[in-house]
This record gives structure tokens, C-alpha cells and sequence, in this order.
């Protein structure tokens, strides 16, 4: 695709990037086939061909507006058209590119700037939302139906205490996880001290930086990964071999620590070791030897893979097989790979679209009378919750169950 990227982009590392990933699209529409809001709409601007198009007409200087950024806020950021793509294009770095040249020149009406700032503000500091989601439950009865629908159970803090062992990794807390669902962390370590690996959670580590990043804070996402990346240094120094991250769209966020501080001089080389140590259970036991003591109470269950983990992570289908291995009966799902509109912010953000795609998928994912549904990130964990028919759970409570 012909492009000549305009001042003030013009020539900087991201007018090349954005002009770089351009240049490789050639315009086949194959992406629409596996985009979910395209598949919804119909509208070839909610789709990723379409949004491209958007985003190169505001790079090289034309008309930006409102139905611009209703379009790219319509994106789910689920990367199954990277999947899809022939020729490789990373849609992802294009729009994160895009979508922050059009906030700078479509300024948000007044409530939706403080809602997002609202978000940002109490969803990644626990210390704050934790409270408020307690508050919320202890008032959900007083609360206007489509609030107390929104507001997720609360959950006491889950602690563990690591034992000692001659392999140790560290571990993301998380932000909105460590409050809703801090089992998941205190499940996989109780599940790698029976394997002889020592996990911690390092205090000062928090949010990932994909909520700021999503409610158009990028300075915001750079700084939470310094403060993370410095809070985890003296444990790489010391030998930890990985950084066990058991939400996958946090994962895959942090994957690309070395492209959000590429041009920080301080942490540029950091960030690359950081990305490199992520990995997600699944990648670290699937390379064990699990010897489980008890067979599953009710094998027949169905695998929920988050869009970060097979589009992000590209680790589809490691889960159900290392299920598999263990005793389980993973179901087929249909069109597995079509997102749940969980998306980080998106099902608050756009609840229309993030309920009509959750009722799709809940429908294939139950078509087979599962006794659960098995997920991977806290996101689509509580987005599914609030209608599944069926439990739902994180994968790594299945480990837990069979190795116990």
C-alpha cells in the first residue's frame, strides 16, 4: 500500500513504523473474514482493511474526526486479522500508532475524557479499587441494575507463602486481578511448589500498563513498565528464570515492552530481558513431567483461549493439550478463534458490541454441555462469569485439581 506519512510523523521512529507496517498490507480484505466486529457490523470500516485505510488517511494528512475515532474505538485490539494476514502485517502497531495521532486531534466529549480518566485512575491502583469493589457488593442491592451487573465479586486477598527451592520466578500481582482474582496467582504458585519452583510477587510491581494504554494514556503505560521493570531487576539479577504472568492479555502487553520504551534510553535494554523472561504457565509446564495423583471429577470441559493468547502469545491449543495429558476431555469449540469482547476496557467501553460477541461465544462454548469453561485471562474470566450458564474458571485450577 503506497503511503507518504505527513509532518509531524513524517520521519520519526513511529512515522516509520506506521509507513513500514503500510507498505506491507496489499489490501486483500482477508482480515475482515476473522474480525469479529466486522463480522457483526458489516461495515468495512469497522473492520481492519477499513480501519487501516482510516488510519493511513490521517497519517498522510487528510480529514480526522469523530466517526474516525468511533471507528478505531470500535477495535477490539484482538489480533486475529494478524493471524489471518498473508502477508504479516502487525495491524496491532499500526492502530496503537493511529489511535494516539487521532486522540491528539479528536477531542473527546467531557464525559467520556473523565470516565476514561476515572477508569485509569481507580482500576490500576488496588489499594483503591479493592475497597471500591467491596463497597459495591455490600450495596448491590442499592445500586441501578446495570451497575450492580458490572461490578465484580468480591474476593478476599489470596496470599501464599513461597517455600524455598533451588529454582525461583517472579510473578505479576496484576491490577484489577490481584483484587477480583488473586486465587489465580496463589493457585499456580501452590502448583509449581509441588513441582520444586519458588514463585514471589514483588510488591512494587503492578499494573501491566494495558489499561492506560487502552484509555489513551500511553505515557502512563511507559511508566508503569519502568516501575515494573524495577521492581522485578534485583530478582533477575539473582537468578529468576522467568516471569510467570497467568493473565494473557497482560502477557502479551508486556511482550512488547521493548517497542514501548524503544526510544528510552535507560530501560530500552531492560525491557528486552523483561519481554524475554515473560512466559505464561502453560509454556512452563508443558515442558514438566506431571504425574497427576487423582482423575478429574468431571472431565468433559471446554477451553476458552483469549485472543492474547492464541493472537498475541501464539499459543493455541498448548492448553487443552496439556489438559489432554492430565485427564481432561477438552471440547471442540466453533469459530474458536472470535473474541469473547472482553478486550481489556472494551466491554465497558462498548457494552453493546461486548455483549452481543459474549452471548455468541458463550453459545458455541457451551454447545457441547461442558461441566465448566476453562480461561486464561482475568478479562474474559469475569466477562464470561457474569451470564455463563456454566462455572468458569482458570485453566490452572484444573492443574491444581488432578496434581492435589
Amino acid at each position: 500500500m503506497r503511503t507518504i506519512i505527513a509532518p509531524p510523523l513524517a520521519e520519526t521512529p513511529a512515522g516509520d513504523a506506521a509507513e513500514q507496517v503500510l507498505r506491507t498490507c496489499v489490501h486483500c480484505g482477508f482480515c475482515n473474514a476473522t474480525c469479529p466486529t466486522y463480522l457483526a457490523t458489516g461495515d468495512e470500516l469497522d473492520g481492519p482493511r477499513g480501519r487501516i485505510y482510516l488510519i493511513k488517511q490521517a497519517l498522510e494528512g487528510g480529514p480526522v474526526t469523530r466517526v474516525t475515532q468511533h471507528h478505531l474505538d470500535r477495535c477490539l485490539g484482538c489480533r486475529a486479522c494478524e493471524t489471518t494476514c498473508p502477508s504479516g502485517v502487525s495491524y496491532h502497531r499500526l492502530y496503537d500508532i493511529g489511535r494516539a495521532f487521532v486522540e491528539a486531534r479528536v477531542r473527546r466529549p467531557w464525559a467520556e475524557r473523565s470516565f476514561r480518566a476515572m477508569l485509569r485512575a481507580v482500576v490500576a491502583r488496588p489499594k483503591l479499587f479493592g475497597p471500591l469493589v467491596l463497597l459495591g457488593n455490600l450495596f448491590r442491592w442499592a445500586m441501578p441494575a446495570k451497575l450492580a451487573a458490572r461490578t465484580p465479586p468480591y474476593r478476599a486477598h489470596e496470599r501464599f507463602a513461597a517455600r524455598p527451592h533451588a529454582r525461583t520466578m517472579l510473578m505479576l500481582a496484576g491490577c484489577a486481578q490481584s483484587v477480583t482474582a488473586s486465587h489465580f496467582n496463589a493457585v499456580t504458585a501452590r502448583v509449581f511448589d509441588r513441582l520444586g519452583v519458588a514463585l514471589s510477587e514483588v510488591r512494587e510491581a503492578g499494573c501491566c500498563g494495558a489499561l492506560p494504554a487502552h484509555l489513551d494514556a500511553p505515557a502512563q503505560a511507559r511508566d508503569f513498565a519502568r516501575r515494573n521493570i524495577d521492581a522485578w531487576w534485583p530478582g533477575i539479577e539473582a537468578g529468576a528464570e522467568a516471569i510467570v504472568v497467568t493473565s494473557s492479555g497482560c502477557s502479551s502487553y508486556m511482550h512488547d515492552y521493548p517497542v514501548l520504551l524503544a526510544d528510552d534510553p535507560r530501560y530500552a535494554a531492560k525491557a528486552k530481558v523483561v519481554a524475554g523472561l515473560i512466559r505464561d504457565p502453560v509454556q512452563i509446564l508443558s515442558e514438566m513431567d506431571l504425574a497427576p495423583v487423582r482423575r478429574p471429577a468431571d472431565p468433559r470441559i471446554v477451553v476458552q483461549e483469549p485472543c492474547s493468547l492464541q493472537h498475541g502469545l501464539r499459543l493455541t491449543g498448548r492448553i487443552a493439550t496439556l489438559l489432554r495429558r492430565l485427564g481432561f476431555d477438552p471440547q471442540p469449540v466453533v469459530d474458536n478463534h472470535l473474541c469473547c469482547g472482553s478486550a481489556g476496557a472494551y466491554s465497558i467501553l462498548q457494552p453493546a458490541m461486548a455483549q452481543k460477541l459474549r452471548a455468541d461465544k458463550l453459545a458455541k462454548l457451551c454447545a457441547s454441555a461442558p461441566s465448566a469453561v476453562y480461561s486464561a485471562n482475568v478479562g474474559c474470566w469475569m466477562h464470561l462469569a457474569e451470564t455463563s450458564p456454566v462455572p468458569v474458571r482458570h485453566w490452572i485450577e484444573a492443574v491444581d485439581e488432578v496434581l492435589a
